[in-house]
Parts: C-alpha cells; sequence; structure tokens
C-alpha cells in the first residue's frame, strides 16, 4: 500500500469516525433541542443531503480535470469538517437544512476527485485487499464511535458531541495536506476520469449530520 492510500485512510478514519459518534443520537438531537424539529424533519435533512449529493457529483466527476483533484479535495473536505460546528450552533431546523445542504454540496466537490485518487493509487493485484482495509478501518472506527457517542450524549449532553466530530473532522482534513503534487499525479494508465455512481452508493453514508 502506497503512501497516498495511506493519507486517505487515514483521513477518513478521523473523519468518518467523528461522524460516528453522532450517528446514534442525530434523530434525538432534532427531535429535542431543535425549535421546530421533529422525527420527519431528519428525513427531510437525510434528503436534502443525499439529493444534493447525487446531484451533483455526477457534475463534478465529469468535467472536473485532474489538475483539479487536490483542490477538490481538500476544499470539499475542509467544508464537511465544518459541518458539525453548524450543527452545534443550530437552534431551529432551517439552521439544520441549511447545514444539511452545505454537507451535500461539500462531499459532492470532494468524493469524486476522493475516489479517483484512491482508485488510480490501487496495487493491481491487490485491489479487492486494499478496499477491504479502507472498509474495515472505516467501519469499525464508526462501530467504535457509535457506542461512545452515545454515551457521552448521555453524561455530557449533544453539544460537546458535536465539538469532538468537529475536532476529529477537522484532523481528518489537515491529515489530506500531507498530499503532495506528486501524489495527485496518477501513473500512466492508472487514470480514473470519472468516479462510478454505484461505488459511492454503496459505501455507508455519514449521518446527516460521510
Amino acid at each position: 500500500m502506497n503512501r497516498t492510500l495511506k493519507i486517505l485512510i487515514f483521513s477518513d478514519i478521523f473523519l468518518l469516525t467523528g461522524f460516528g459518534l453522532i450517528a446514534p443520537i442525530f434523530a434525538i438531537f432534532i427531535n429535542d433541542k431543535i425549535i421546530g424539529g421533529t422525527i420527519a424533519s431528519v428525513g427531510i435533512a437525510v434528503a436534502i443531503t443525499t439529493f444534493i449529493r447525487c446531484s451533483l457529483q455526477l457534475f463534478f466527476a465529469k468535467f472536473a480535470k485532474p489538475k483539479h483533484r487536490y483542490k477538490m479535495i481538500i476544499f470539499g473536505t475542509f467544508i464537511i469538517a465544518v459541518i458539525p460546528f453548524l450543527y452545534l450552533l443550530s437552534t431551529q431546523i432551517w439552521h439544520i437544512y441549511f447545514a444539511a445542504a452545505i454537507h451535500g454540496l461539500a462531499v459532492s466537490f470532494a468524493h469524486p476527485a476522493w475516489y479517483s485518487l484512491f482508485a488510480g493509487n490501487l496495487a493491481r493485484t491487490k485491489r479487492g485487499w486494499e478496499w477491504s482495509i479502507y472498509s474495515s478501518s472505516v467501519g469499525l472506527g464508526t462501530a467504535i464511535a457509535a457506542f461512545v457517542g452515545a454515551q457521552l450524549a448521555s453524561k455530557f449532553g449533544f453539544r460537546p458531541v458535536f465539538a469532538i466530530v468537529g475536532l476529529f473532522a477537522l484532523i481528518g482534513a489537515f491529515i489530506l495536506l500531507g498530499l503532495t503534487k506528486k501524489d495527485m499525479k496518477l501513473k500512466k494508465g492508472k487514470e480514473v476520469k470519472v468516479v462510478s455512481a454505484k461505488v459511492k452508493l454503496h459505501q455507508p453514508n455519514p449521518p446527516v449530520t460521510q
């Protein structure tokens, strides 16, 4: 496994594990702490994020040029890292919907470039193994975070948990700054121009808090 894959994996471990902290409590937070929030509001927020992500990521994957890959990953990931702080400051349901829309936009911007870079750096004879390392690492981190997040929320309340999530997400974003221009250039014959939507749709979605 090369350096680029390690950076991408470690970044997502922090980013998605952070969001995993609020996976079990997000619906309760909206229903109990947000003015105008209901269980139905949670579904609306998820729908907003998913619709924007699925619509715009195809556009960015189609028209973004390889030279834009670094800016897309960095900019999109740092915006994603801001989302927990938007939830932390939210008091009304439209604040949640606004954060959900920004979340969908940021993910649609970052993920095509991320998957293109990840897929382009997979070892030809170890692709399944390296994808499995990524999936298992992020999955285990998210599972542990879901348990810990619920315990923290029950003892300290929701807002400290959102602050911790934001901190984890920012660490994940800063890890990506370790990528260099050399890392962003794929070897000849390994360029991935468009990321399949099927690949992304089979990945677990962060809670609309990827």
